[in-house]
């Protein structure tokens, strides 16, 4: 039977009794990548049994005597590391199959196949070890929503330029690294099951922090300044982790994995909350996420212009309901007033002059080139930005080719792209924007990056998409391949025999929702930020969130609406959020400025009053 899932409160009850038999078909998790080299010769180094907890629900008891030590410098000076390898942080790890296919068909043999994708290393300089009071920087990754597993990415006898790594810069800070592999979609178990499917990347994220804080007086650092990086994928998997900090919608979840703090009667006693969130590009609020792309690149006719619309229909009906959406959420805008699609495009406006100008005045040799002059720029090399100081540059979703209806200036040898500037007017002497023509900037948005075809997440089982990167498959049962979460491509869907759409089911998406056995609403929630916020959650009090003026990867929109929900919620204390000057699909490009925040609201937030 496929997933359904529920739109009423006098469900729920309902709902969470059938919840357990679900339990292993809804889990998601992601791939966990941060800007690094990876050594061979480390990995041989690091090459010792992995220090595992309990399989059986045990006392996921941390070893502090367990580890290797790695010498690396940091802007030239020797750091030395102990570095914790490969801990299992939960009771009952679900079993890999040994082999798993990527998407381009390529196989991966697992070292580790037993608990490889709910496993964390925990790195620490050597001087910090024993401070109960240094942050905990970590890092997920799951671009694309994918599965992360385990891999070591400090390499012994590395130089790491704090400039432009964040690990680099992390460890400089005497911060403790952890890296924090999970499940999500694309991975199969060793029954030929998909254990992936949401919230599982949530409830790993959930189970790795509760063995932090499990273990927290024996570990180094303090799990109460936990602050959690990630980049695409990983940035909405950030954002739902510290969104949805210690609710119950988790814990069933969360007992079935084994993890720290659920007892024999599903209470949580220990808290799954983090301190802050380090994001750059986060796709989110999947369930609305194509609703949001279709409006920003139809509303000006942006798709038509470029010629990059294979279903002109079916994006002219999937933007007619973003409206009503966007209303739905009450929220405001920069000026306090109601945010709604009819100011949508100005907001966007707002924030790019935001970003131009923040831009000029960073240093002062930062000029933007004026009307009818040349932007030039990394071009995007397989999804890529060359040059974007990460690399998680370009992470999630689909490849990224040349201009799709628009023809660059030049593409040199050198991969660069130019671009006649025909959209912006700026004042560099005084360090301002003049003017922005939103049609021409959304145009060259959508000329320098090919757009997503339609649906752009939602897409598995529509004849019209041609793209094989949608998020379908993060949701469903744990036997099918994927199952359409979104009213559109649910009654869109025209593959026969796949099991799912209105043509299998004979259910229409009202229908498929209505059913109290329906899950897939519940997987939509339960990795949506913005069903946490403002709730009674403990969504963390600190944020930093990025996304790039030259990204088409995901909606302006999805990270401005993340914005505004937190700076409407009163128990959040810094909601620190910007459009980044001619960046696109990347994260980790303003390695200092990131870290200077965060060493701010270090002091700002003080010490921890006590150890535990």
């Amino acid at each position: 039977m496929p997933l359904v899932g529920n739109t009423g409160q006098a469900r729920r009850q309902t709902k969470k009794g059938i919840l357990y038999m679900h339990l292993l078909q809804l889990q998601v998790a992601g791939i966990c990548r941060i800007a690094r080299d990876v050594s061979a010769a480390f990995l041989l180094a690091l090459a010792f049994s992995p220090v595992h907890a309990s399989s059986d629900g045990g006392t996921l008891q941390f070893d502090a005597a367990r580890f290797t030590r790695v010498n690396v410098t940091v802007d030239g000076e020797p750091v030395v590391l102990r570095v914790y390898s490969e801990i299992c942080y939960v009771g009952k790890p679900v079993k890999m199959a040994a082999v798993q296919v990527g998407l381009s068909g390529a196989q991966t043999q697992l070292a580790n196949p037993a608990c490889g994708y709910q496993s964390m290393n925990v790195v620490v300089p050597e001087a910090m070890a024993d401070n109960p009071q240094t942050a905990i920087y970590f890092v997920v990754g799951n671009s694309g929503w994918m599965a992360s597993y385990i891999r070591a990415s400090i390499s012994d006898g590395a130089s790491y330029n704090s400039a432009s790594s964040n690990v680099g810069a992390a460890l400089k800070a005497g911060f403790v690294v952890v890296e924090v592999a999970s499940r999500s979609r694309g991975l199969v178990a060793a029954d030929g099951s998909f254990p992936g499917k949401a919230p599982a990347v949530v409830v790993d994220a959930k189970a790795a922090v509760r063995y932090l804080r499990l273990n927290d007086a024996v570990m180094p650092g303090t799990a109460e300044r936990i602050v959690v990086n990630g980049t695409s994928g990983g940035g909405g998997m950030s954002a739902i982790l510290g969104a949805s900090g210690n609710s119950s919608d988790f814990f069933p979840y969360l007992a079935e994995i084994g993890a720290a703090g659920i007892d024999a009667r599903g209470r949580s006693t220990i808290r799954d909350d983090v301190f802050a969130i380090n994001a750059y590009c986060p796709i989110t609020d999947l369930g609305n996420a194509d609703l949001a792309y279709e409006w920003l690149f139809n509303t000006l006719g942006t798709r038509k212009t470029v010629n990059s619309n294979p279903d002109p229909h079916g994006s002219a009906e999937i933007a007619a309901k973003f409206p009503a959406y966007e209303k739905s959420l009450k929220l405001t805008n920069y000026a306090g007033k109601s945010l709604t699609a009819d100011n949508m495009l100005a907001q966007v406006q707002h924030e790019v002059t935001r970003a131009a100008e923040a831009f000029m005045n960073a240093a002062p040799g930062n000029t933007i080139p004026g009307l009818g002059e040349a932007m030039t720029f990394a071009a995007r090399v397989g999804g890529a930005a060359r040059g974007a100081g990460s690399a998680a540059a370009g992470v999630g979703g689909l490849p990224t080719g040349g201009a799709q209806g628009g023809t660059p200036v030049a593409l040199a040898a050198a991969q660069s792209q130019s671009f006649i500037n025909d959209w912006l007017d700026v004042d560099n002497a005084n360090r301002k924007v003049l003017s922005i023509d939103m049609e021409k900037y959304l145009k060259f948005l959508a000329t320098q990056a090919t757009l997503k075809p339609v649906p752009a997440f939602d897409s598995t089982g529509v004849s019209t998409y041609t793209g094989n990167m949608g998020e379908s498959n993060l949701f469903g049962a744990s036997n099918q391949k994927y199952s359409n979460y979104t009213e559109f491509t649910w009654n869109h869907n025209d593959t026969q025999g796949d099991g799912v759409g209105q043509d299998d089911t004979g259910m229409s998406w009202s229908k498929f929702v209505a059913s109290p056995k329906t899950m897939v609403d519940d997987q939509v929630k339960h990795i949506d930020p913005m069903r946490y916020i403002g709730t009674a959650a403990d969504t963390a009090p600190y944020w930093y969130v990025r996304h790039g003026t030259r990204d088409r990867d995901t909606a302006f929109i999805v990270s401005i609406n993340l914005s505004r929900a937190l700076a409407a919620d009163k128990n959040v204390k810094n909601v620190n959020y910007r459009l980044a000057w001619n960046q696109p699909h990347a994260g980790n490009y303003d390695v200092p400025e990131a870290m200077q925040w965060i060493a701010r609201i270090l002091v700002e937030a003080g010490p921890v009053a006590e150890r535990r």
